[in-house]
């Protein structure tokens, strides 16, 4: 007997076309390990209307301290292994810069990676505040820099700070949220956050942060929800994605 729920239906699409950060490029940090997962990645990314990525790759100190040869290579074996098939997204990257040392060093030698419009992805320690976070966002906007705060909901030390969040988008940087905060994906409190800076107007962008079919299952279920409707309502027309 034919089974009518056998088929696997689309999930709801996206109010934006453009995802400003996820981890698609294969073996190159914390996201896809390789190239066939990221092929699966991209093809799910399209069943939510994205059609342009700019996948953003970790830069940080230590831990993944890649450069623009690294994530070219990265980028070029994605293209590569996407030729094969009937794609037709674009993909281009820029790079999801920790407030370290090495951001400084690519800063002063102009190795940083960014969106068009000089954009850049800067990130914040999970632990606590860096120290020149305002200077740097002032120095970054002297040197004609756009920066964007990423994910400032997931920084738990201004949850009981909220007028950071004012002073810092007040100071020039724009804030990016993620989808998966907003799915519930990393907790009440990021969900929460997500929505709180929705409310008070401070969100600017949005990413996927997507990383492994885990996250994008997260994804499935939220563009399912009565939730994802509600943030839609909120922020359609209101966020910059699809101008970059």
């Amino acid at each position: 007997m034919f089974n009518i729920f056998s088929k696997r239906r689309d999930p709801q699409r996206l109010f934006f076309t453009t995802d400003i950060h996820c981890h698609i490029l294969p073996g190159i940090d914390d996201g896809s390990p390789d190239a066939a997962t990221s092929v699966e990645l991209v093809e799910r990314m399209r069943r939510w209307g994205i059609t342009r990525i700019f996948a953003s790759p970790h830069v940080a100190y230590g831990s993944f301290p890649n450069t623009p040869d690294t994530i070219a290579a990265s980028l070029a074996e994605l293209k590569e292994t996407l030729a094969g098939g009937n794609n037709d997204i674009f993909i281009s990257n820029s790079a999801e810069n920790r407030i370290d040392d090495l951001l400084m060093h690519n800063l002063d030698n102009d190795t940083i990676l960014t969106l068009p419009g000089k954009r850049i992805l800067i990130e914040n320690s999970f632990m606590q505040e860096p120290w020149n976070l305002d200077r740097l966002i002032f120095d970054l906007q002297v040197k004609g820099y756009s920066p964007i705060l990423v994910h400032p909901e997931r920084y738990s030390y201004y949850y009981t700070k909220k007028d950071r969040y004012e002073a810092l988008h007040s100071a020039g940087a724009a804030f990016q949220i993620n989808l998966l905060s907003l799915a519930g994906y990393y907790g009440r409190d990021e969900k929460r956050f997500a929505e709180y800076l929705i409310d008070r107007g401070l969100v600017d962008y949005i990413g996927t942060d997507l990383h492994r079919h885990a996250h994008a299952d997260s994804i499935d279920r939220y563009l399912a929800s009565k939730d994802y409707l509600h943030h839609r309502d909120k922020l359609q027309g209101r966020i910059g994605n699809d101008s970059i």
